[in-house]
């Protein structure tokens, strides 16, 4: 059986964590967790700073951000979206050794359906995806753990062809 034929050796996205950091909380936290829900239709948790940075006035504790965990249906809608807004280009350093893969977007206002508004502002995410072949599950399972075989674990040319075979992206 070919690599091609074989379903258990084709790449997945496990999920999608898209992520805003405005680096205070109050009315501009509050814009940010109200975008990111209009674009990926599910409500954001907030992130909370883990150190005082007094140069920065960020106390520790205190709400700085906010992410959402796509998965499914859900995060491959999103990743077409927001490929077109990258025009279907990702850089090679974008790509870690094990396969996944982040990007930023740098306006809100790109998305379809969004438009600016001098009250909110613009805001910019990160997107960072999570690759994963079928059988990855043994390593989180309860009963039985063990470690992915190393000629089973994804790399990052493994990522690449994924992409470039299902999304149509390029990678410079």
């Amino acid at each position: 059986m070919s690599e091609a034929a074989n379903h258990m050796r084709t790449p997945r996205i496990e999920k999608v964590t898209v992520h805003m950091s405005v680096g205070e909380s109050g009315k501009k936290l509050s814009n940010a967790e109200m975008i990111m829900q209009t674009i990926t239709g599910q409500k954001p948790v907030r992130n909370f700073a883990k150190k005082t940075l007094p140069a920065f006035g960020i106390k520790k504790g205190e709400a700085i951000g906010c992410k959402v965990t796509l998965r499914g249906a859900r995060a491959e809608k999103f990743l077409n979206t927001a490929f077109a807004i990258r025009d279907k280009q990702l850089s090679l350093k974008s790509f870690d050794r094990i396969g996944n893969f982040a990007f930023g977007i740098e306006e809100h206002t790109d998305f379809p359906g969004l438009e600016y508004d001098p009250d909110i502002g613009i805001y910019g995410m990160d997107v960072i995806v999570s690759l994963e072949r079928p059988g990855y599950r043994i390593k989180k399972r309860k009963a039985q753990q063990h470690e992915i075989p190393a000629g089973h674990k994804l790399n990052r040319e493994d990522s690449i062809s994924f992409l470039s075979s299902k999304y149509g992206v390029e990678v410079k």
